[in-house]
């Protein structure tokens, strides 16, 4: 009880200590001139990261298609006319497998995603099974399954999964015009129900969807003023897919796509900064000026569950030019 106690108020003491961003300062930041903003951005960084290392994690979609939502950005959806046909979930020897290759290539942590708005009880074993599966193989577990209740996020806890991910997707002002069948609330509440299991949150969201500035603004100021940052802050840049109702969406420019990146990572020192969709349509240079700004995690293969991504010789060279090593799982 004693140490509970300790770690609450400790938990509190960190909570008062950072800071609770202001709209206006956080639309400052990224308004300011864009070497003074990198150059914060890089200064945060090297604070709190090796300046020339990227975690790499890899992604697995485990059950494909067929879900009930309509995100305006997503072919898995069962209300668009994307072409994918939905699969049933992966068996999960197939899928410790798949780890068990994600490893050998270098990656420390393992993704599965389930096209599902949120997971059925029928599912849960297999889903604990892929768990535990993963963390015998010495990685760190991450899943992406919809929706949770708190009793499954503790379940998956208790399996003993690292990392749970539910982005936001984009502002609370902008959120209607993508996704009418969950609410803004819904994402948070789920958020909460990972943080209160003691599951670390993953969550981003995507740019590049017709929003305004001041929506990704808004949007990482939602992630920046919870309870506890994210651990990982995923910022997908729109790939858009025919067939969606996005499937015709201008693509952001790439300046604001990295002051996207950059304000992430000062409102946000500690947590991992991931550049994740969109990869394949970022130039060389482009990267170079997103992991310059504070992002330090890429997904690596050659899919993001539906998606195209760079493949690995490609991150291996780019990464040699840029003198960047894959970050080492900490065995703490």
């Amino acid at each position: 009880m004693n140490a509970d106690l300790h770690l609450n108020a400790a938990a509190t003491e960190i909570n008062a200590a950072r800071p609770q961003w202001s709209r206006a300062e956080a639309q400052a930041i990224y308004d300011s001139p864009f070497n003074d903003l990198l150059f914060r951005a890089q200064t945060v960084h090297r604070e709190n990261f090796d300046p020339n290392r990227v975690q790499m994690s890899r992604l697995l979609s485990i059950k494909t298609g067929g879900c009930p939502e309509d995100c305006g950005y997503c072919s898995q959806s069962s209300r668009h006319e994307s072409g994918l046909k939905a699969s049933k979930l992966m068996e999960v020897q197939r899928v410790l497998a798949e780890a068990k290759k994600a490893k050998d290539g270098g990656a420390t942590r393992y993704c599965m995603g389930a096209a599902w708005r949120s997971p059925k009880e029928r599912d849960m074993d297999a889903v604990v099974a892929m768990i535990e599966g993963v963390k015998e193989l010495g990685m760190e577990t991450c899943m992406t399954l919809g929706m949770l209740d708190l009793g499954q996020a503790q379940r998956l806890k208790q399996a003993g999964l690292d990392y749970y991910n539910h982005n936001i997707d984009t502002s609370e002002r902008y959120y209607n015009e993508i996704i009418t069948t969950r609410t803004f609330a819904d994402r948070l509440d789920t958020l909460a129900n990972v943080r209160d299991s003691g599951i670390k949150v993953c969550c981003g969201g995507i740019v590049g969807m017709g929003e305004e500035k001041a929506d990704r603004v808004d949007m990482l100021l939602t992630l920046a003023n919870l309870p506890e940052h994210p651990d990982s802050v995923p910022i997908n840049m729109l790939i858009p897919i025919e067939g969606t109702p996005l499937g015709e969406a201008d693509p952001i420019e790439p300046i604001e796509f990295v002051r996207t990146i950059a304000l992430a990572r000062i409102m946000m020192p500690k947590s991992h900064v991931r550049l994740s969709a969109g990869r394949t349509a970022m130039s060389d240079e482009m990267q170079a000026l997103c992991f310059f700004a504070g992002a330090n995690s890429i997904f690596v293969g050659d899919t993001l569950l539906t998606a195209e991504n760079p493949g690995e010789d490609k991150d291996t060279a780019l990464f040699r030019r840029l003198g960047i090593q894959p970050m080492e799982l900490d065995a703490g």
